[in-house]
């Protein structure tokens, strides 16, 4: 992706906002990456091959949940609305309109 994560002239955004840029895009690469090595994994048919796979596959989970926090913790409302779905039982939509709603409360909406 480069440069062109930027919707907006890069040289007119605060370094913030840039490093936030950054880490949606690492956010991306590590979804690709998982969706990736899942595919690899279904088809492979050497036992040893798959686990090496499965292997690095659990370290871009790692990382993604690395970059999933760092993001969270910039964006106080992204976490409020997080906290009702992830981690949860019952309805997951449910739970998304209770994350939603409580997003909203958290930014001041």
């Amino acid at each position: 992706m480069g440069f062109d994560q930027y919707h907006e002239p890069a040289n007119e955004l605060p370094e913030e906002t840039r490093t936030f840029a950054r880490m949606i895009v690492s956010l991306t690469e590590e979804c690709e990456a998982i969706n990736w090595y899942e595919q690899r994994i279904a088809v492979e048919k050497d036992k040893d091959a798959r686990a090496i796979m499965a292997n690095s596959q659990e370290e871009e989970f790692k990382h993604f949940g690395m970059d999933l926090e760092f993001l969270l913790r910039r964006k106080p409302a992204w976490k409020a609305t997080l906290q009702r779905i992830l981690f949860t039982t019952g309805d997951i939509v449910q739970r998304g309109e209770q994350g939603e709603e409580a997003g909203e409360k958290a930014q001041g909406s």
